[in-house]
């Protein structure tokens, strides 16, 4: 069991909960747009996604361990990174390699899409992997790149990506959509950002609560989540989503007390531990209930 947490640690299991969501999403704008869609195409880009994800985290674990930030981490259940290198150091090696066959799954995915669709897949895919190569290394050292690089990866990459590989053309619809997670699962690492502030300035890093303050940074959480709610209203408005998506409203009752709260208690660490799991939830949930919608919407048609 030890031998396994350890060797699973880097993939950071529990927040493997973001792909499907983001790929249901990009389901659902597929099916609304196109009705029918292909089943293999649909797991492929579900193990993409999911190969994705494992491997940032297992680069993440890795670049973390060798610049020395994981043991100046005050770890949370929803920040700090795993703590399996720290605790097992002779698996820095295993967490490079976890990292680099996610990579490796992940292009050679791309590629299949690419023999399928043509090049116009080709952008999103590129863009991909420059993410997750460049995120740790190089992005959490300018600001503006540390706060949109999460969001651009899970929404719209990912949810517009979904969309291409089972439809094979890019669509409004998609790119509304894909907005949600966007800001959502920014808002998500801006927030788990707060309690590392401290140590990830002490190795060089630069995000948003280490440059302005945790103060203006809880202001700025609010107003994405104020934008992503924002986008389904305007989706629907445009007659780009349908009426069923605003089930992804659902979650505001959540996400109001949780920007309250964040404002309070940005500057107190054991304060904020609860909405760091609420934020979860809501980063999940939103896309999970918009896509519900998407495709409650269309098996009515």
């Amino acid at each position: 069991m030890s031998e396994s947490r350890h060797l699973l640690g880097p993939m950071r299991l529990p927040f493997l909960v973001l792909p499907p969501a983001c790929v249901l999403l990009g389901t659902g704008t597929a099916v609304w747009t196109r009705c029918a869609i292909n089943p293999v195409y649909l797991i492929f880009a579900f193990l993409g996604a999911v190969a994705a994800h494992i491997g940032v985290n297992a680069l993440n674990e890795y670049f973390d361990f060798r610049s020395g930030l994981d043991f100046r981490t005050q770890r949370t259940p929803f920040s700090g990174g795993s703590g399996a290198l720290p605790e097992r150091p002779e698996m820095e090696r295993v967490a490079l390699a976890i990292g680099l066959v996610g990579l490796a799954v992940t292009a050679l995915i791309g590629l299949y899409f690419v023999i399928i669709w043509g090049w116009a897949i080709l952008p999103l895919g590129l863009l991909g992997l420059v993410l997750i190569v460049a995120y740790t290394p190089w992005f959490t050292r300018s600001v503006l790149l540390c706060l949109l690089a999460p969001g651009l990866g899970f929404g719209i990459l990912m949810v517009m990506g979904t969309d291409f590989v089972l439809t094979g053309n890019y669509s409004w619809t998609s790119f509304v959509a894909s907005l949600v997670p966007t800001f959502l699962v920014s808002n998500l690492l801006l927030l788990n950002q707060f309690p590392d502030a401290q140590a990830d300035q002490s190795v060089g890093r630069r995000h948003l609560s280490i440059v302005a303050g945790k103060r203006t940074s809880s202001t700025v959480y609010g107003l994405l989540l104020l934008l992503a709610y924002a986008t389904i209203v305007a989706g629907v408005a445009l007659d780009l989503l349908p009426l069923a998506s605003l089930l992804g409203l659902l979650t505001l009752l959540a996400a109001i007390p949780t920007a309250v709260g964040v404002f309070r208690t940005a500057e107190e660490v054991e304060g904020l531990i609860p909405y760091l799991g609420v934020n979860v939830l809501i980063t999940v949930a939103t896309p999970v209930l918009a896509a519900l919608g998407l495709l409650i919407a269309q098996c009515q048609v």
